[in-house]
């Protein structure tokens, strides 16, 4: 085989595990519409169609990849292997999977996922709705970044969020304000009211302790950990990630049950 195709397969290969199937398929699209004789505008048409700067920065990579290593493979062809390799990795993430996240000493005994990681793949896989429930937030501005993100790009945000500063005797951050203007903005937040909660004997109310996160009903991050610095640094957090199989569906649809039903308030 050319070797400048097995380049172009690979890093097409790469590129397919980070960027959602709607970019790989815009990015073969300009790529394929154009002429190599003049590369550098032929570039930078490219690059200007794609606005997040962490994927443009793939983008850039992978162009820059193929002009040095294997600038004799057309256009069209290296906009096939992008749309092959994007097919082949959605066709793979539809399949049933589970991995395990992990904050915490990285011994080695098995392969991990990390918190923040796990969860930012989740946000930025939604395509149409997502779902992120917590107990605690707080300085979380990569999260916070990929929530905008996803709501910029047309995906329906629910936020359920825990308010320990209005639990009796306890005092704290403001769970809004730590999300932020933007965030919430751009999202539905929702609470669990006092009143609707049930209380032990001595008068102190349950709470909010879900950390979850749904995109699309397909993929489920179940975690220990809050929607803070500390969870995604220092903390011992464990967690699951999945993809496929009917739960990520029946957790998303519980709590669209308990917004319906009025158990969760919208603020």
């Amino acid at each position: 085989m050319d070797s400048g195709l097995q380049v172009i397969a690979m890093a097409a290969g790469q590129l397919a595990k980070t960027l959602p199937l709607s970019l790989i398929q815009r990015l073969a699209a300009s790529i394929a519409d154009g002429d190599l004789c003049n590369w550098p505008a032929y570039h930078v048409r490219i690059v200007t169609d794609l606005t997040q700067p962490h994927y443009r920065s793939l983008a850039v990579d992978f162009l820059d990849h193929w002009h040095a290593l294997a600038a004799h493979i057309a256009p069209q062809a290296v906009a096939s292997a992008l749309l092959t390799a994007a097919l082949v990795e959605q066709s793979s993430r539809e399949q049933y999977a589970i991995e395990l996240v992990w904050t915490g000493p990285d011994i080695g005994a098995v392969p991990l996922r990390r918190t923040e990681q796990a969860l930012l793949q989740v946000i930025d896989s939604a395509c149409q709705r997502l779902l992120v429930v917590s107990y605690a937030v707080y300085h979380i501005p990569r999260i916070c970044q990929a929530l905008i993100r996803a709501a910029d790009r047309g995906v329906r945000i629910i936020l359920v969020i825990e308010t320990p500063d209005r639990l009796a005797g306890q005092q704290t951050y403001d769970t809004l304000k730590a999300l932020g203007p933007s965030v919430a903005a751009r999202c539905r937040v929702f609470l669990w009211p006092l009143e609707k909660r049930q209380m032990d004997d001595s008068g102190k109310p349950g709470i909010l302790h879900v950390k979850c996160a749904v995109a699309d009903g397909h993929w489920l991050f179940l975690s220990s950990a809050n929607l803070t610095a500390y969870a995604f640094t220092v903390n011992m957090e464990l967690g699951l990630l999945m993809r496929g199989s009917p739960l990520p569906d029946m957790v998303e649809s519980h709590f669209d049950r308990m917004i319906d039903t009025g158990l969760l308030a919208n603020v």
